[in-house]
């Protein structure tokens, strides 16, 4: 019948769903690595944003000198602000794209592209590697969530 949500059972049983559902978890977990990664490298620079995360240290001028920024830091955050930017709209775009009813192996093809890519690109942020391996990485998963929301509104296109 038209009209009703459907059921949480129909959502688990639908392989588009679960393949979803796979490739969501893995890409923020990955999300979630590079918070531990930022902390790491936070300690092991000693440099910290804020006055109460250098307390342990000591006070006043012996703890002001861990309130810096640090180039091998920022790079750990630009990486996990880029993450933030291209997978929160991956998410939702990826869910509307999972009920839309695509075929599994078209599903499939996007969902692992961009998990890939994402992958990559976080790879090629940390290491460094030469560009373009990040830029071509970065456009390649940014591609995947824009076909993934054509799809979407030409499947149910209410404009």
């Amino acid at each position: 019948r038209t009209g009703e949500m459907a059921k949480l059972t129909q959502l688990i049983d639908n392989e588009v769903f679960r393949a979803y559902a796979t490739y969501t978890t893995i890409v923020l977990i990955k999300m979630m690595l590079m918070s531990v990664i930022t902390a790491f490298f936070r300690f092991r620079r000693k440099a910290f944003a804020n006055p109460e995360d250098v307390s342990s240290f000591g006070k006043g001028e012996n703890a002001k000198k861990y309130l810096r920024t640090d180039a091998d830091v920022e790079r750990v955050r630009r990486g996990h602000l880029n993450d933030l930017e291209n997978i929160v709209p991956f998410l939702g775009i990826g869910l509307l794209y999972a009920l839309s009813g695509p075929e599994l192996s078209t599903a499939l093809l996007h969902f692992r592209i961009f998990a890939g890519a994402r992958i990559f690109h976080t790879i090629a942020y940390l290491t460094p590697l030469p560009q373009p391996g990040r830029g071509l990485s970065w456009a390649v998963g940014y591609v995947v969530t824009i076909s993934m929301a054509y799809n979407v509104l030409k499947t149910g296109l209410y404009l």
